[in-house]
């Protein structure tokens, strides 16, 4: 571990001397996405040399996010907690990463655990702490495509089912921004609909039935909603939408 550490560090050396010099803007871009990224890794790994953490099968080790290239499948695996996720593969090009606090490490935690029992997670708090970007990053940690849509009263159950059957033949995720802005009686039929790809996705199904259509399923769609609490004109969510979503709660980061 302390061999890693010390890789770890001569390596992010490396690259702090790599970004002083005068580098083309894509190469800037890319070395800086590298920063963010091993920053992080040499925390973890510090974090491991400190309290001796030596085991495969400890906590602080199992909770990170790991790449594995599985032999079996012959593809690369990602795993958190008890939930195995695969790579997908989505482009998505030079566009930079989130710096990881221990506020959106325990947020990542939450939501691929609710992916890992087919539900969906529902980041709530204050405006500017990261609900939507965290949804993003982790998005771009599986090379997948996030969809983010902003909410509003306007919005009712017929565009929000072309959006959800959007989401259903693509695997793409859709991250719902203020989604507690939508009326009370499109919810409910919102709760439905949702329930309906969770259904699929329990039971395993390659096709569901959706509007009265029937449409491939893709097994790496994830459904988020991202709320800010305690503004005038938002509604409460009914109790069966609740229970599709796993609820983690951002707080103002200490700057």
């Amino acid at each position: 571990m302390k061999d890693e550490l010390a890789l770890e560090t001569k390596n992010l050396d490396n690259l702090i001397g790599l970004v002083r010099e005068k580098i083309s803007s894509n190469l800037r871009r890319c070395v800086n996405t590298l920063i963010i990224l091993d920053v992080h890794a040499r925390d973890i790994i510090d974090k491991f040399v400190r309290d001796s953490i030596l085991n495969g099968k400890d906590f602080e080790w199992e909770k990170q996010l790991r790449f594995y290239w599985d032999l079996k499948r012959n593809d690369v695996v990602i795993r958190q907690c008890t939930g195995t996720f695969e790579y997908c593969y989505e482009y998505q090009g030079l566009n930079g990463r989130l710096c990881i606090t221990p506020l959106t490490d325990r947020c990542i935690m939450t939501l691929t655990t609710a992916l890992s029992f087919q539900l969906g997670g529902a980041p709530a708090g204050p405006a500017g702490t990261g609900k939507t970007e965290t949804v993003k990053d982790l998005a771009k940690g599986l090379a997948l495509r996030c969809v983010v849509t902003n909410c509003g009263e306007t919005l009712d159950y017929v565009a929000m089912g072309i959006i959800f059957s959007g989401l259903i033949q693509t695997g793409f995720w859709g991250c719902f921004d203020e989604f507690n802005r939508i009326n009370v009686e499109v919810l409910s039929v919102v709760s439905a609909q949702i329930k309906l790809i969770q259904n699929g996705l329990i039971f395993e199904k390659k096709m569901i039935d959706f509007l009265g259509v029937q449409m491939k399923l893709m097994s790496s769609i994830g459904i988020f909603i991202t709320m800010n609490p305690g503004y005038a004109g938002r509604s409460e969510l009914p109790d069966n939408l609740k229970a599709l979503f796993r609820p983690v709660t951002m707080v103002t980061p200490d700057l």
